[in-house]
């Protein structure tokens, strides 16, 4: 991205969050506006596709300290006496004069590559040239290209290689098993390469995650909703539970089992290098919504047997204080 660019946009404000927001908020508040905003919970939905890109574009300089730091400097240099206007030669036209970039960008292969600041000429290069002088250098490293990609839910749980479409020709790139929505992968060496002979930049790519209709990512645990009838939760039974890409298990639902308990399987959840997760089963009880008249009748014959037991006492009790 161009610091011009960081100049122009408040990644705070477009997250909705304060300077000071820790990370564990700042990927909350990201998760929050990702799910509402993400193009597959808005089909043909240009506007909610702006915004998504809009506010995966702010996470992923807000949640890497470095871009973090330097995206603040920027900020604050942009706020005082010497911010650089549109009078006159901007930042990102500085780096165009000097690389021989116009506007710092280009489209590749239907990826779209920026370049950032990210070990090329630094500040105190840029002021020199303007009377500061200074000491002969060495080669200069190559400037890093950040690019992204979408991958569906399974593809980002086990794991898989893609292609990118660089200036320099095709990379191919290794996604590692248990990538989370927003995550950056550094691929060193394939960005821009060296002015004079020195190292190449980096390609930063930022892996976006589609959403699955069934399980969602907890950590290094996938959970989904279980579906249960009523007799099946009061007696107990055996249910089928499908897996991510594998066969179904067999869960045991224990008799007296109540809508939102939590019951695990062993090993079925994210498998990366942090570790095996599990998968988690939401109990939810189904009340039928249309009985036969055999069945209105049992249930009666229930109710005349049932516990005297008010399901509702403790909350009508802490209600009251």
């Amino acid at each position: 991205m161009a610091s011009q660019d960081w100049l122009e946009k408040d990644f705070y404000q477009i997250l909705g969050v304060a300077k000071d927001v820790s990370e564990a908020d700042l990927k909350k508040a990201y998760r929050k506006l990702a799910r509402k905003y993400h193009p597959d919970s808005n089909p043909g939905d240009a506007a909610a596709e702006a915004r998504f890109k809009e506010i995966s574009e702010a996470y992923s300089v807000l949640s890497d300290s470095e871009q973090r730091a330097e995206y603040d400097q920027i900020r604050a240099m942009g706020t005082g006496s010497a911010r650089f206007t549109s009078g006159g030669q901007g930042f990102e036209d500085i780096f165009g004069g000097m690389f021989g970039q116009q506007g710092g960008h280009s489209a590749t292969g239907g990826r779209n590559f920026s370049y950032q600041q990210g070990g090329g000429q630094g500040f105190d290069d840029i002021f020199s040239m303007f009377g500061g002088g200074g000491a002969p250098r060495g080669p200069q490293r190559g400037r890093d290209i950040t690019a992204s990609t979408t991958l569906d839910f399974e593809t980002a749980v086990r794991g898989n290689t893609v292609t990118l479409q660089a200036p320099s020709g095709q990379v191919k790139v290794k996604i590692p098993a248990g990538v989370s929505d927003g995550q950056k992968i550094k691929v060193r060496g394939k960005g821009e390469p060296s002015p004079d002979g020195g190292t190449a930049g980096d390609i930063i790519l930022t892996v976006h995650v589609r959403s699955h209709p069934v399980f969602e990512r907890d950590g290094q645990n996938l959970r989904l909703s279980l579906p249960v009838t009523f007799t099946e939760a009061a007696l107990g039974a055996t249910v089928e539970v499908p897996t991510l890409g594998g066969p179904t298990v067999k869960l045991k639902v224990q008799p007296g089992t109540p809508s939102g308990r939590v019951l695990r399987v062993k090993g079925r959840g994210v498998q990366s290098a942090k570790g095996t997760g599990d998968l988690l089963a939401e109990v939810q009880v189904v009340v039928p919504a249309h009985l036969s008249d055999a069945a209105k009748e049992a249930l009666e014959a229930f109710r005349a047997v049932e516990p005297d037991e008010n399901p509702r006492a403790d909350l009508l009790a802490r209600a009251k204080g």
